[in-house]
């Protein structure tokens, strides 16, 4: 039953709330409301549905959602639907609030309180998505948002082709559930630990991926739509939605995202600079301002962009933010390999390369007799090995000196430095004794906020790693390796699970696998995408890597059950207008239409339809088709409407079940 009319029937329980018409006095009840009548509350409390929707519980004390309540009201006053049509309340209030009782910065745009599907399966699709408003389409949401049926579940794995394995696919046999793994993970032993390709709308799957794997994600790395406007784009997604539809698309995924992570965990957002302070001011909202972490600059074409017509972009972001900021934590590592290469411990003579590390701090000669602890002197055996600040016979004394002769104080107190001894080097330059840090050169530097990008190197570049993987060249601008790798290195531990919702190529599943070899972790990924041409590459890319690379690693692979799809499949397959009217009578019948369709108006228009061409006629039909409705519901896997088979209710209820 409808939201609504659940409601009203409950509040015609009260004679005093129904004219002698039997229509709702909604002006009566919007007015009791207001005042927190006791029969109103009661009336609402002692039905589960509308005390889930109306109230809050803070500290065991139900609490009456006032605002909601009446605006739900009063919006049901002249709508006829419950989609959003109304113009002069969207995206004036956040939280309930009007702006002008708030003092925070807030992003508020038109239709921000609506969920969009954003549904697109093929780069060509350019739909009118459909706003469904969080209180007036509680019901439509409701549904939308079920966990979905699963379907054609595989498993990959190195194994060489065979006639009854291709590309190293089999039958799906149940989900692995490694206890030990999950006890290393901190987890629920029950919890699945496969890698996992999922096809199917990101914000659907997400919704259904949410109740196996809810606070358990430590690192989720995104690379979304960049809504650069027109068809010459940066990625093949569709990249057209006006800016109003993309912050809306932005924002469903991110809240239910943030779900996902683990109190320690990270989501990192690749973007260019035409959303870039828009996504932050969201990702501020959503995250928290406090659990931004920082901005990266990532240099992906230090020539930059010859087209351009003012700045010559070199450059995409990386925006970081922390599930909770108190337990965030990055690794210690290195990520710039060239710096490694440039300071080796030692060059083929034996000695030292190490520049730039001069242990001296800004000061001034003047500061010498008021910092007393920043001007002492280190002590350096003869042989360089051991460093004290302890005066000894025979050991050379070294005062903070830059190469010029100009005096300065140590970066650290005499205290400080004592502790972290063991971390300096000693080296003769030029007949003089300069102390290095070691520990940056075991350890790493703090991380920059600009990294350079290998993807443009001759030998790392994206394109061409993904063309040497599948042997052609059908991704364009595919994202690169090194910094999905940097970014897995520096924010998740070897036995995490890693989240990438905007899969494309498979990138983050590639890096997955190399970095388990690399250290032998047992990174686990879920990649989710749903473009029909992505898809295939993802799995081609990451099921050749764990062959070509030969390692011990096999992913699952399911989709979400459609089900207006089968309609939309049967109508382009169709050769002539007599079986495009048979489809056209079970779509009648079994499909979902969008909302505004009148079936009789249709019907009345048939002949003006058959004057169509075949084309024409096929494009009408996918129209009348709700695109919101693709997938099959979970409640539904047992409704002979939706025929859904032996194996996928055996992939389902093994997903959801365990």
């Amino acid at each position: 039953m409808k939201l609504y009319e659940t409601l009203e029937k409950q509040l015609k329980k009260e004679n005093n709330f129904v004219t002698d018409n039997g229509e709702l006095k909604k002006w009566v009840v919007i007015g009791k409301a207001r005042n927190y009548d006791p029969v109103l509350i009661k009336l609402l409390l002692e039905n589960n549905t509308l005390k889930k929707k109306f109230f809050v519980e803070v500290e065991e004390t139900l609490v009456f959602k006032q605002e909601e309540f009446i605006t739900f009201m009063e919006m049901k006053n002249y709508l006829n639907d419950s989609y959003t049509q109304y113009k002069n309340k969207v995206g004036l209030t956040i939280d309930g609030k009007y702006l002008k009782q708030r003092n925070e910065v807030a992003l508020v745009w038109p239709f921000k309180d609506c969920v969009l599907e954003g549904g697109q399966s093929r780069e060509e699709d350019k739909r009118e998505e459909i706003f469904f408003n969080e209180i007036l389409a509680q019901d439509e949401i409701t549904q939308l948002l079920e966990p979905k049926v699963l379907t054609n579940a595989k498993t990959y794995d190195k194994d060489a082709c065979t006639e009854q394995s291709r590309s190293g696919e089999h039958n799906f046999k149940g989900f692995t559930r490694d206890a030990e793994l999950n006890k290393k993970r901190g987890l629920p032993e029950d919890t699945i630990t496969d890698n996992l390709i999922i096809k199917g709308n990101n914000l659907l799957a997400l919704h259904s991926l949410k109740k196996e794997f809810a606070g358990k994600v430590k690192l989720i790395y995104i690379d979304p739509p960049y809504n650069t406007g027109g068809d010459a784009n940066i990625f093949t997604y569709n990249n057209t939605f006006n800016h109003s539809t993309w912050l809306t698309f932005m924002k469903n995924r991110l809240e239910i995202a943030k779900l996902f992570l683990k109190k320690d965990g990270f989501i990192a957002i690749a973007i260019d600079h035409y959303e870039l302070g828009y996504l932050i001011t969201l990702g501020d909202e959503v995250f928290g301002r406090e659990n931004r972490i920082g901005i990266v600059s990532v240099v992906n074409n230090p020539m930059g962009r010859n087209q351009a017509k003012y700045f010559s972009t070199i450059n995409d972001f990386m925006i970081g933010f922390a599930k909770n900021i108190e337990f965030a934590k990055f690794n210690n590592v290195i990520l710039n390999e060239e710096f490694l290469k440039t300071f080796d411990r030692k060059d083929e003579k034996g000695k030292y390369k190490l520049k730039n590390f001069i242990r001296i701090g800004g000061g001034d000669p003047n500061l010498r007799k008021n910092k007393q602890s920043f001007w002492y002197p280190l002590f350096v055996s003869p042989d360089l090995k051991h460093i004290t600040l302890e005066k000894k016979e025979g050991y050379i004394e070294v005062y903070p000196i830059t190469s010029s002769g100009q005096e300065r104080t140590w970066k650290l107190s005499k205290k400080s430095t004592e502790i972290h001894l063991n971390e300096l080097i000693a080296i003769k330059e030029n007949d003089k004794v300069v102390i290095y840090e070691k520990y940056r050169i075991d350890k790493g530097q703090k991380v920059p906020t600009i990294w350079s990008d290998k993807k443009y190197n001759a030998n790392h570049n994206g394109i061409r790693l993904l063309e040497k993987i599948i042997g052609r060249k059908d991704f364009s601008f595919p994202k690169s390796l090194y910094t999905v790798l940097d970014t897995i290195k520096l924010m998740s531990n070897p036995d995490d699970i890693i989240l990438d919702f905007h899969a494309g190529s498979g990138t983050t599943g590639h890096a997955v696998l190399e970095l388990n070899k690399e250290d032998g972790g047992n990174r686990q990924f879920i990649l989710v995408e749903q473009l029909d041409e992505h898809i295939d590459i993802c799995i081609e890319r990451n099921q050749k890597v764990i062959k070509q690379e030969n390692f011990d690693a096999n992913f699952t692979y399911f989709e979400l059950k459609k089900y207006n799809q089968t309609f939309v499949e049967q109508i382009e397959k169709a050769k002539d207008s007599k079986t495009l009217l048979k489809i056209w009578e079970q779509m009648k019948d079994k499909s979902f239409l969008n909302y505004n369709i009148d079936i009789q108006k249709q019907d009345q228009h048939l002949e003006e339809f058959k004057q169509l061409s075949i084309e024409e006629q096929k494009e009408h039909l996918i129209e009348l088709l709700d695109k919101n409705q693709l997938y099959v519901n979970l409640s539904s896997l047992n409704d002979n409407d939706f025929k859904c088979s032996e194996a996928e209710k055996k992939v389902t209820n093994d997903f959801y079940n365990g």
